[in-house]
């Protein structure tokens, strides 16, 4: 097993084909296959399921995920550090974000903190909010900024505190019906064809189940024709007419020139998303208490 194979199979089961894979990393289909077949049998079990088209994970598989995610972090946090005791870096934070978040004011608070410490390096991962909790607990990430959509509010290993309270939106396209209206209740979506949009990878999570009560509370089931964590896939559709979503207003307010979109706000008082920043108790990195100490004195708590 080698960072390679990792790095190839991690590609497969985020984009479900060996051919875009191989696309990916300018080799041939068969050299994908390879790879996965070289990590098959050195694990003694199937990580597709070819039969179906897309490919998708197996339950052995879905394991082996998170668990190859963790080993590429961690290989290319062994590398950040050993560069910073090269460079003369006194220290580095690993920052986890949820799919999207980039576009709220996260950047502002690393320019500050980034400013203030300046011989500290800070890195990134943009992850699915399943990818983030199993980062965080393996300790992969110092701190994370995510919905919890796996109730790691709960846990006792684990401190948290608000960052944002986020309205939804209804994303759809000009020519819709609904378009022009200036706000919108989720009752008023029944019957759309909807592009669901799911903090996490296997949407079974506990935010999954918040956001499908929410329409059932509505009075109905909704009619998902899609499934994603990637909101740019989710506009993309959109934009195509291929149906409407739900989204987070900070993944939304700062897009420029969207092309055949619109965005009309939900009303109630439940139409929202909570953005945390969750960290371990037991983290000893030196950095993580003066960043959370700046988030306070910035007024971003």
């Amino acid at each position: 097993m080698n960072q390679t194979q990792l790095k190839i199979f991690t590609a497969a089961a985020e984009s479900r084909s060996f051919t875009k894979t191989a696309e990916k990393y300018f080799i041939t289909q068969a050299a994908v296959t390879q790879h996965i077949q070289a990590l098959e049998r050195t694990l003694g079990c199937e990580l597709f399921d070819r039969r179906t088209r897309p490919i998708r994970l197996t339950p052995a598989g879905k394991a082996f995920y998170i668990e190859a995610m963790s080993l590429l972090q961690q290989m290319s946090f062994a590398i950040s550090h050993t560069k910073d005791a090269a460079t003369g870096m006194s220290g580095s934070l690993h920052i986890g974000f949820l799919k999207g978040y980039e576009r709220s004011d996260l950047s502002v608070l690393a320019r500050r903190f980034h400013r203030a410490h300046p011989n500290t390096f800070l890195s990134f991962d943009r992850r699915s909010s399943d990818q983030l909790a199993a980062g965080l607990m393996q300790g992969i990430y110092d701190i994370i900024f995510t919905w919890d959509s796996t109730n790691l509010r709960q846990n006792r290993e684990l401190e948290w505190m608000l960052t944002d309270k986020i309205r939804l939106v209804v994303a759809m396209y000009t020519g819709h019906p609904l378009a022009g209206r200036i706000q919108l209740n989720r009752s008023e979506l029944r019957g759309e064809n909807i592009l669901y949009m799911s903090p996490s990878e296997d949407f079974e999570s506990y935010g999954d189940a918040v956001f499908i009560r929410l329409y059932q509370e509505s009075g109905y089931t909704p009619n998902i024709i899609y499934r994603t964590s990637d909101l740019e896939v989710i506009l993309t559709m959109v934009a195509a007419e291929e149906g409407i979503s739900i989204l987070p207003e900070y993944f939304t307010s700062n897009l420029v020139g969207a092309d055949n979109l619109i965005f009309v706000p939900l009303a109630g008082e439940r139409e929202h998303e909570e953005i945390d920043a969750i960290w371990k108790k037991d983290n000893q990195n030196p950095l993580l208490r003066p960043l959370i100490a700046q988030m306070r004195d910035s007024g971003k708590i």
